[in-house]
């Protein structure tokens, strides 16, 4: 595979990835009894963007790591994964 498709591999791993780390140690507005005029009672009091972000390119990079390792070093592909029914 080419540079091109592991850096849309990598894109898409760490879109996935944010999305599931977002939620993590979250205090809401409502859960601190806090809550300011105009906001939702389920908006974050300090999200750390900064700090999921750093942890979503990191595990997006280990991923990436194990899958490149995988495809290109073992040279496993979709058709050594026993699934499916077997048509040889």
């Amino acid at each position: 595979m080419g540079w091109i498709t592991w850096t849309a591999i990598y894109v898409i791993t760490w879109w996935i990835m944010l999305f599931a780390i977002l939620p993590i140690g979250v205090q809401t507005q409502e859960d601190d009894a806090d809550r300011l005029l105009g906001t939702a009672p389920s908006a974050p009091i300090n999200p750390q963007l900064g700090r999921k972000a750093l942890l979503t390119s990191v595990a997006s990079a280990v991923f990436l790591a194990i899958f490149y390792y995988l495809v290109e070093v073992q040279e496993l592909s979709l058709l050594d994964l026993p699934i499916g029914p077997d048509f040889s």
